[in-house]
Formats: structure tokens, C-alpha cells, sequence
């Protein structure tokens, strides 16, 4: 359970104002069928994230306890840094027409969740919590829905209203606690 709360609360606040989010606003106002849409980001989550979990899981069996320590520390450190920077969707991870809604939201969330925060935050948090696989990917998926399921619902309205700067440097405070934790070897000790 401890896995699966860290998880979801470090994404779903990593994932306000970042590219996804900003792509679920653009959906929600060029389709105006938002369950179609949450649907879509849904799938391709679990997807994503499933995958980033193998890996990071697929990652602790090949580095030593030590190493691990040290690169989760300063993953953790980075993520912490990383959230300070403001994201902007780039123009060829906007979707292209053709496509229903749902498939077109698969297919756009997908690519743009590859390398993204949530998605490299991901893979560390499976790599150090290696033995909660579900919970950690289950984690990562509930606060990606948690930051875009409004999104889609209330589009732009909601966008205008969140303190994004605010809640991105909560997030590094919490990104960089737990990566000084980590290095200092109080992870065990503390549940991290």
C-alpha cells in the first residue's frame, strides 16, 4: 500500500501543468467527448507506465544494492530539479486527425508520456520498490487520472485556477526528500 500511495501522489501532482496534462486540455477541447478521452489516457497509462515498471523492476536485478542506492538518489534529485522546469507540448506530439477519439488519445498519450516526468519517475519508483510491481504501476496510473480526469472535465476552466508553480515545487520537495533520504540510506528505515 506504501508503494502505491507514494506513487500516486508523486505523479499526480509531477503531472499538473506538465505536457500530458496540457494534451488532455487540447483533447478535451477539440473532441468534446471527454470519455472517449479519459478512456484513452487510461489505456495508454497503464501501457506506459506498465512498461516503465518492467524496466525499472528488470533494472535492480542487474545493479548492486549499493548502486541502486546512489542512482535512485540522484534520479530522485533530478526529478526534484526537472519539476521546476515549466513543460510545453510540442508540436509533433499533438494528434493528428483521422482517428476516433479514443485511438487518437491512446496513440497521442503514449508518445507523449515516452521519456516524460511521470514516465522516468516511473521506472524509479519500481526500481525501489522493486517487489511492489502493481502497486507502484497501479500508483502511477491513479495519479495520472487523478491530474487529468479534471482536465478533460473541466478543460481550461480548472487550468486557469491551479497554482501551477506551486504545486510543481511541492512536488521537487518531495522528489528531493526522498532522493536525500535515498543517498543517506534512510529509505529502509523511513518506508522509501
Amino acid at each position: 500500500m506504501q508503494a502505491f500511495l507514494i506513487a500516486t501522489g508523486l505523479v499526480a501532482l509531477a503531472e499538473i501543468g506538465d505536457k500530458t496534462q496540457l494534451l488532455a486540455f487540447m483533447l478535451a477541447a477539440r473532441y468534446q467527448r471527454p470519455w472517449p478521452i479519459v478512456l484513452g489516457i487510461f489505456v495508454a497509462t497503464v501501457f506506459n507506465h506498465a512498461a516503465a515498471g518492467a524496466l525499472g523492476s528488470w533494472l535492480t536485478g542487474l545493479i548492486s544494492p549499493m548502486a541502486l542506492r546512489w542512482i535512485l538518489g540522484l534520479s530522485f534529485l533530478a526529478m526534484a530539479g526537472w519539476m521546476l522546469i515549466p513543460d510545453k507540448l510540442d508540436e509533433d506530439e499533438t494528434p493528428k486527425p483521422g482517428h476516433g477519439v479514443f485511438v487518437t488519445t491512446v496513440i497521442a498519450f503514449f508518445l507523449a508520456e515516452m521519456g516524460d516526468k511521470t514516465q522516468i519517475a516511473t521506472v524509479a519508483l519500481a526500481a525501489r520498490f522493486p517487489a511492489d510491481f502493481i502497486s507502484v504501476v497501479a500508483g502511477t496510473t491513479a495519479g495520472m487520472m487523478i491530474a487529468n480526469v479534471p482536465a478533460v472535465l473541466v478543460g481550461g476552466k480548472l487550468a486557469q485556477k491551479l497554482p501551477v508553480k506551486l504545486v510543481h515545487t511541492v512536488a521537487a520537495v518531495i522528489f528531493a526528500g526522498l532522493g536525500i533520504a535515498t543517498l543517506a540510506g534512510l529509505g529502509e528505515s523511513l518506508g522509501f
